[in-house]
């Protein structure tokens, strides 16, 4: 898809272990994962709201 190897992955990986520490890596990856998930579950929440026309009664009031 981007054209990321194994090489460029490990390089990636050795750069953000570098920067952050390895103890601050798991926690960093945590709250991606909650994020990602917190971000589909809005999605699939605004897909279940149904819009309805405003009524007859609605229309007249405006």
């Amino acid at each position: 898809m981007f054209g990321v190897g194994s090489t460029e992955l490990l390089v990636i990986l050795v750069i953000a272990v570098l920067v952050f520490g390895s103890n601050k890596l798991p926690e960093i990856g945590a709250s991606m994962g909650k994020a990602i998930r917190a971000f589909r579950t809005a999605g699939e929440e605004s897909e279940k709201i149904e819009t309805k026309p405003p009524s007859q009664d609605e229309k007249k009031a405006s």
